[in-house]
């Protein structure tokens, strides 16, 4: 009885803390926590007037009374952080996904929302939980505290004829809509062009008006590793098809357990080979151990080699951390002649100056002090070791290393600081993306990309349920699939058999799997039909900004685009705004992704489903949206999987009707420039 009672004594406070919003007398501080991992200190890049600035534009969430108390610490945090967090308004109950029914409110939309966020910012998913960075150094749910507390007692008041406006993490208020309208639109980080560099984006954040949302951590889909495990395991399984050889026994070497998650190890695992990750932060190198997501830790050079060539011969299937800088790695493998099959690099490097790649020659601890105090200096030394990684991946793939750029702007950071990494035309990198090379011409231009759900009842049990549909749908659909898919089915089938004891799930009851239009609403639709029966609780839609539709990033999503609008955002805003008016529960919209802020232009939407004919309507119309856009835009690049893609498309839907390019002989355009 006593458990009991503490147990709805608990879930009483918590709803009364999310209903109370701003607490109208000034909280205690939190008692501070033992082994969480913090951000590192931003710059400071603010003038005195745009310090009292910054100052104006906190204090303006509280009444004036409290002013003189809030305000020098507020600008004590601004001075030691470089950002105004609030943490003396971080909450005190845990932060975790609780199942939908413990959440407060009158609209089960807004209580999906809720859990999602909550999950965004728990301890064991979020990189800098208590900085509410969930992911990639600098990818922010909220901007500080206070902005959390206002956004969650908003959606606790919100109907289904109400939308929450929500401006770079700040809940700007509830507008009146309709039930058929998003009830949540985010906007992340849209600074006008000409005033978009990196000090700009600095600046803007540091003054509490704008921020970086990444991909899905300002968007509230983010499920955990999970997500980046599954694409970089079908990376790695297409990567090992590419260069004709079994992942068995063989070496694939990268770097960031960090702001990756440490997606690379456990991917190598499930892909079968011998996985090397290099990260010089040793507190999240000891937490991917203990989660699991890696095998071994070595931090001495030569018992890396000898252990590497002892998996090598026994073909081992291994995921070794090296605590240390990578280019260590690239450079001590080429002297001992170790052969890397595959190489790539995950560190953050679209955020290269505050904490995303370390240099070679110092500290971890003494790297942070210099990025906050010595920027200049930091920035240097970064290059220098940016030239050195480059050069080291340069005689590795002279001996047959097939090394290719995972999205996150090595590539174009290592070419910024003067690396031999261009080819010979001097346009283009060495290397190709990823995109270029695997994941568009065999996934995203057929449609496949990463479909998410989350079981809101938080119930595993659940889960493996929606595992069980999921599979046996993929399996029907397989049956009909014409060849060029039957790859990408397969795939996908066997990762869902092993997902359960692939022990993936961290935070939320989620799951992912790379599936095209078809096989997303039909899934969906099983979702919603086995909701309806009593089966399974209440499912929220999402997937991944990297995906065929969503994003537009020169170097990354839309990097296999060859007509020139790898450069235009157009899809990105079309496919936001189409699922606004087609049925997505909220809708998101990023200046920034996984390759930085500026370099991307990132669309998202999330969708509750709960087992109503309103939801088969609106899951039917968005996901067949949200796909088709996007290969309907690379068809009309000339792709050829694509405009096969696109053509399949339009004869089982018949009011699709797409433009479809012509394509021009070589010898009459080249012949009148001869």
């Amino acid at each position: 009885m006593t458990t009991m009672m503490n147990e709805i004594m608990e879930a009483t406070l918590f709803q009364q803390a999310i209903t109370e919003g701003i607490p109208a007398v000034i909280p205690p501080m939190p008692a501070n926590e033992e082994g969480i991992n913090h951000a590192p200190k931003r710059k400071q890049i603010l003038s005195t007037e745009e310090r009292k600035l910054a100052l104006r534009n906190a204090l303006r969430y509280f009444p004036k009374e409290q002013h003189a108390e809030l305000a020098p610490e507020f600008l004590n945090e601004l001075d030691e952080q470089g950002r105004i967090y609030m943490l003396r308004y971080r909450p005190t109950y845990k932060m975790y996904a609780r199942g939908i029914d413990e959440y407060p409110g009158k609209c089960m939309q807004a209580k999906a929302i809720m859990l999602m966020i909550q999950n965004n910012l728990d301890y064991a998913v979020a990189q800098h939980p208590h900085e509410l960075i969930t992911y990639g150094g600098n990818g922010a749910v909220f901007q500080n505290w206070i902005q959390y507390r206002l956004t969650m007692k908003y959606l606790s008041e919100m109907s289904d004829e109400q939308t929450l406006a929500m401006y770079s993490g700040h809940p700007m208020g509830l507008f009146p809509s309709h039930k058929d309208a998003p009830r949540v639109v985010v906007t992340n980080g849209m600074v006008i062009p000409n005033y978009s560099q990196p000090d700009d984006w600095e600046k803007f954040n540091a003054l509490g008006v704008s921020q970086y949302g990444q991909m899905t951590a300002g968007s509230y889909m983010y499920i955990g590793p999970q997500g980046i495990v599954h694409g970089t395991t079908i990376t790695v399984l297409n990567g090992f098809r590419k260069i004709k050889k079994s992942p068995a026994g063989s070496l694939f070497l990268t770097s960031g357990l960090g702001g990756m998650s440490g997606a690379q190890p456990k991917a190598g695992s499930i892909a079968g080979c011998i996985t090397v990750c290099a990260e010089v932060n040793a507190k999240i190198t000891q937490i991917r151990h203990d989660q699991g997501w890696v095998n071994e830790i070595i931090s001495d050079l030569d018992a890396l080699v000898a252990r590497v060539r002892v998996a090598q011969t026994g073909k081992e299937v291994v995921s070794i951390a090296y605590l240390g800088n990578i280019v260590e790695v690239w450079e001590k493998f080429d002297l001992e002649d170790i052969h890397v099959d595959l190489g790539s690099d995950q560190t953050s490097l679209h955020n290269p100056w505050a904490g995303g790649y370390y240099p070679m020659g110092v500290t971890f601890e003494k790297a942070n002090d210099m990025m906050a105090n010595s920027p200049t200096l930091f920035k240097q030394r970064v290059q220098t070791t940016l030239i050195r990684h480059a050069a080291a991946i340069n005689k590795h793939t002279a001996k047959g290393t097939y090394f290719f750029d995972y999205g996150n702007a090595f590539l174009l950071e290592a070419s910024r600081a003067g690396a031999d990494i261009m080819a010979e035309n001097d346009i283009d990198f060495r290397y190709p993306s990823y995109v270029q090379d695997i994941m568009g011409p065999m996934c995203f231009d057929y449609g496949f990309g990463p479909f998410r759900w989350v079981c809101a009842s938080g119930k595993s049990e659940d889960l493996q349920k929606t595992d069980e549909i999921a599979c046996r749908v993929l399996e029907e659909i397989r049956e009909n699939s014409p060849e060029e898919i039957q790859q990408q089915m397969s795939d996908n089938i066997q990762w869902i058999k092993g997902a359960q004891e692939n022990k993936l799930v961290v935070g939320s009851q989620a799951r992912i799997l790379y599936a095209d239009a078809e096989g997303r609403m039909k899934i969906a639709k099983a979702f919603n039909d086995a909701i309806a029966a009593g089966e399974i609780g209440l499912v929220v839609l999402g997937r991944d900004h990297h995906d065929v539709s969503g994003t537009d990033s020169p170097y990354r999503e839309t990097s296999n685009i060859y007509d020139g609008s790898r450069f235009t955002a157009d899809m990105a805003i079309q496919n936001v705004i189409g699922d606004g008016f087609r049925g997505a529960t909220w809708i998101s919209i990023h200046n920034g992704g996984g390759v930085g802020w500026g370099e991307v232009i990132n669309g998202g939407f999330g969708m509750l489903l709960d087992g109503s004919a309103d939801a088969n309507r609106r899951l039917t119309s968005m996901l067949h949206w949200d796909v088709n856009n996007g290969i309907a835009r690379r068809n009309w690049a000339r792709n050829e999987g694509a405009t096969f893609a696109i053509k399949r498309a339009m004869e089982i839907e018949p009011n699709l009707k797409v433009t479809i390019p012509a394509l021009v002989d070589d010898e009459i355009v080249d012949g009148l420039f001869q």
